[in-house]
């Protein structure tokens, strides 16, 4: 019954880390919102880690930082293919594939369910394809190479769980202060890299402009307009930062559930972190949701009821 309910609460941080993280998306580039995401989280760890104590042994400092590395590739490979589209599909499938990988791998340990888990299990898979999926008749066919990032963000993510059920008992919130780390120096380094890029791009083309205005003698440089309807730099920053203090969150209930619970409960209950997004949007947003949503979050509903009483 713990594991079960921390895994909900996991799955709806998680969801609302997402939602926060949209949000900021709109005004900041992705990769910019993980990054100060990454460092808000690490922040926040840092600091539960002078509450909660744990032992930096070898073994939790390294699962933690394949954990780091494997959510980062993870990440990079989801925007990747939601890019790509459609994401009705991908981001279903996506979900799916991250509960399905530690599922495998905690079966493979001797994780033994009942009945009513298996149940759970299955009502929980059937949900998170349901609650993710925004049937859109002109949507294309997804490509080989969109399947193919899909199956392996969620792979990354399901890893991420696997890693971090390897982690001591003894090591309290050691592993997600490398996890958060190893996010931050791959996610922090590709946003510097691209910056330096972009600046001297900038320079190359500021110089062009200025050696054609020569040439034309003169000619006044096109002033960018203003975009009213753009959300507000600030309000995004601290979107992202609180996108980053969810997902930590997230990440210590996770923690917290592992080593109290089932790695198979755990990632199957996780895996419901969209309907959380969902709902947010429906709610913050006003966006509406779909007969096959709804009757996905009540399945869900009804698949964390049986995980908790197998």
């Amino acid at each position: 019954m713990i594991a079960a309910v921390l895994g909900l609460l996991a799955a709806a941080s998680y969801g609302s880390a997402d939602f926060l993280g949209g949000l900021a998306a709109r005004r900041i580039a992705p990769l910019r919102v993980t990054a100060i995401a990454a460092a808000s989280g690490l922040v926040l760890l840092a600091l539960l880690l002078l509450v909660v104590p744990g032992t930096a042994s070898t073994a939790a400092v390294g699962w933690g930082l394949l954990s780091g590395v494997a959510g980062a590739v993870a990440l990079a490979l989801l925007y990747a293919c939601l890019a790509l589209g459609p994401m009705s599909i991908l981001s279903p499938l996506t979900a799916v594939v991250s509960a399905i990988v530690p599922v495998g791998v905690g079966l493979a340990q001797g994780s033994r369910l009942g009945g009513a888990g298996w149940a759970g299990i299955a009502l929980a898979l059937v949900a998170v394809v349901l609650v993710g999926f925004v049937p859109d008749p002109a949507a294309p066919r997804p490509s080989a190479r969109g399947l193919l990032m899909a199956l392996g963000a969620g792979a990354g993510i399901g890893l991420v769980l696997v890693f971090l059920d390897r982690t001591p008992d003894d090591s309290g919130l050691v592993p997600l202060v490398a996890n958060r780390s190893a996010n931050l120096v791959l996610t922090g380094g590709a946003v510097l890299v691209l910056l330096l890029v972009a600046r001297a791009r900038a320079g190359a083309r500021a110089r062009a402009r200025v050696g054609a205005r020569s040439a034309t003698r003169g000619g006044a440089a096109p002033v960018a307009e203003d975009a009213p309807h753009l959300l507000p730099l600030r309000r995004a920053l601290w979107l992202a930062v609180a996108c980053g203090v969810a997902d930590s969150g997230a990440n210590v209930l996770i923690l917290v559930g592992l080593r109290v619970g089932d790695l198979t409960v755990m990632s199957v209950l996780t895996a419901l972190y969209s309907a959380a997004t969902v709902v947010l949007a429906a709610v913050v947003l006003r966006e509406r949701l779909t007969r096959t949503q709804v009757g996905g979050l009540v399945l869900a509903l009804g698949a964390a009821v049986l995980l908790a009483l197998d």
